[in-house]
């Protein structure tokens, strides 16, 4: 019973974090999703036109499929290592209970 309950439960907040991402995409037509950089860049400008950087990024990468591919390694290593760390400790929880027993 408390298998199937929780089955369920991982399956609905599955579902809502799907509709949660997929949702505005859908609503928000004519729009464009640009990234926190260019929007700083834009920012900058505006404020203090003559701005310069202080320096220039070590490699150019060679276009936004690039970009994104880095993005998404970069989220999925980080997302392993959390879960990593969630099943770790829930083992080590779960591990001290049974000893107890």
């Amino acid at each position: 019973m408390e298998k199937q309950r929780r089955m369920w439960t991982n399956l609905v907040l599955v579902i809502s974090v799907v509709l949660l991402a997929v949702i505005p995409l859908i609503l928000i037509q004519d729009s464009e999703f640009a990234g926190a950089d260019g929007q700083a860049e834009e920012a900058i400008q505006e404020i203090a036109p003559t701005y310069e950087p202080w320096f220039e990024s070590l490699i150019e990468l060679p276009g936004g499929e690039t970009e994104t591919l880095f993005f998404s390694v970069q989220a999925a290593i980080g997302a392993g290592v959390i879960g990593y760390a969630i099943g770790f400790y829930r083992g080590r929880v779960k591990g001290r209970g049974e000893k107890k027993t």
